[in-house]
């Protein structure tokens, strides 16, 4: 599922979206009509303030979009869905008919929403010209550090003047107020909510600010908001290096993989020293040379998110061999002919308060990382990140702390991916110690990330929790596929 507000893995590349137009709205409630690209769905804005702590202030219009129940004679209610920084208003019109069980669909009002400061929600404005000079976050001394710090400098005073004051209140925790808003506006006294990968991060706010609003919650691929630098930045390096191993394992017993009855390990570590000496060419691409971050980029993104195995290894045997292959994942600038683009940056450093002031503390946070993925050697998406973060200039308004989900929550179910390289297991059994004893933690025993469409036994448990509230028992499991 692509398009996270930022999923601690695809955030901060500059693969950009073109911007549409401003939205509009002057009504507080929703005034449906069918969306442009699916009549089935209706779309609309509402609008909310764009300081909470400031309700009476100046607001701006919240994208909303609707799948009515398509049973209304069996309706339980609505079902708010966030996949975090993507445009919920495009997956309502596009994938939502296919990602969900007809059960779901038949039973619920579906709503998803772009979350502000994305798509149609006060969209961040930034110059291409400045995102196309982005550094590379891979710094090897403190002049390159020093050179990051001042691109994301200009890049955040450039945003901030594009976007207005919205770019002051981008955090999740202003986006769990913008989900009660939405459902205030449809006079529902409580909603259910399913989130995926970042979205998780605006249900546990959710959770901690109206728990008593909360019919059922499920999180799948939970992101642990209560890690401080060191820890956020290892753990991840684990998690993708679980990854590389799980990939491993595949080569060795599966037939499908191009690499069958090799040493994988030994053969990617050839590569690895190809691309430190700058010689791993890339055959599908005349002219690209792939540094080792390049290559841990492929292996991340094009390899280890669906999974795509059978793509990496023959990727792996292209690149090794040199002979034609499939394409590989190519770092995305805006084109010369965009102007402005939307950046995830000033939404995702709202909520992480990321500390490497030098250059020194970067190299230790990286040998550190080394040291847990030998052969990854870094969570490449997450070092943009935290890089990003670390140096931008901006106080964070929702930081990392321990979640404390209201009195009156009700049991929340979490599932998540066994070899998840963007949100690790390891965090949902953290977010499940922090949200106490009702909550129940399902492991899908495969690789990938995001677990509800996985298997038929992952779609049953979050269907049966969200359609007939029946909590699985806590540490149980479906099997890989």
């Amino acid at each position: 599922m692509a398009g996270f507000r930022y999923m601690l893995g695809t955030v901060l590349t500059s693969a950009a979206l073109v911007l549409p137009g401003a939205a509009a709205g002057s009504t507080p409630a929703i005034e449906w009509a069918p969306c442009a690209d699916n009549r089935t769905v209706e779309c609309g804005l509402l609008r909310v303030p764009i300081d909470w702590e400031r309700p009476g202030g100046a607001k701006f219009g919240l994208a909303v979009a609707r799948h009515q129940a398509t049973d209304p004679g069996r309706r339980i209610g609505v079902l708010v869905v966030n996949f975090g920084g993507g445009p919920g208003t495009e997956f309502l019109q596009g994938e939502a008919g296919t990602y969900f069980s007809k059960e779901i669909l038949a039973r619920f009002d579906v709503v998803g929403f772009d979350p502000r400061g994305v798509g149609r929600s006060g969209a961040v404005r930034c110059s291409a010209d400045i995102v196309r000079r982005e550094p590379l976050p891979e710094p090897r001394d403190q002049g390159d550090f020093d050179r990051l710090k001042a691109y994301a400098a200009e890049l955040a005073a450039d945003c901030r003047r594009r976007t207005g004051p919205v770019a002051d209140h981008l955090d999740t925790t202003s986006v769990a107020r913008d989900i009660d808003a939405i459902r205030a506006a449809l006079g529902q006294r409580k909603i259910s909510y399913y989130g995926m990968s970042a979205g998780t991060l605006a249900g546990q706010g959710y959770a901690e600010l109206f728990g008593r609003n909360i019919r059922a919650m499920s999180l799948d691929s939970s992101v642990d908001h209560s890690l401080p630098t060191g820890r956020l930045l290892i753990s991840q390096a684990a998690n993708v290096e679980d990854s590389f191993r799980a990939f491993t394992r595949w080569c060795e017993r599966d037939r499908a993989c191009a690499l069958h009855g090799r040493d994988v390990p030994r053969i990617w570590e050839g590569l690895m020293a190809r691309a430190d000496r700058g010689t791993l060419g890339d055959p599908a691409l005349k002219g690209r040379v792939l540094s080792a971050y390049d290559l841990a980029t492929e292996a991340h993104l094009g390899g280890f998110m669906e999974p795509s195995y059978t793509w990496l290894a023959e990727r792996l045997a292209s690149l090794e061999s040199g002979k034609p292959g499939p394409r590989g994942v190519v770092r995305g600038l805006p084109g010369p002919e965009v102007r402005e683009i939307e950046h995830p940056a000033p939404a995702a450093c709202q909520d992480w308060r990321l500390k490497m002031p030098d250059y020194r503390r970067f190299a230790a946070y990286a040998e550190r990382m080394r040291q847990v993925a030998p052969h990854m050697r870094t969570h490449p998406d997450t070092q943009a990140f935290a890089l990003t973060c670390a140096v931008w200039p901006v106080e964070p308004n929702s930081p990392q702390h321990r979640l404390k989900p209201a009195t009156g929550t009700p049991p929340i179910l979490l599932i998540n991916a066994r070899h998840d390289p963007a949100a690790g297991h390891r965090w949902a059994l953290n977010v499940r110690r922090q949200l106490g004893r009702s909550a129940a933690l399902v492991t899908y025993e495969g690789a990938g990330h995001g677990a509800y469409q996985r298997t038929a036994c992952t779609r049953r448990t979050v269907d049966d929790y969200l359609l007939r509230l029946r909590v699985p028992a806590d540490g149980s499991s479906c099997p890989a596929s």
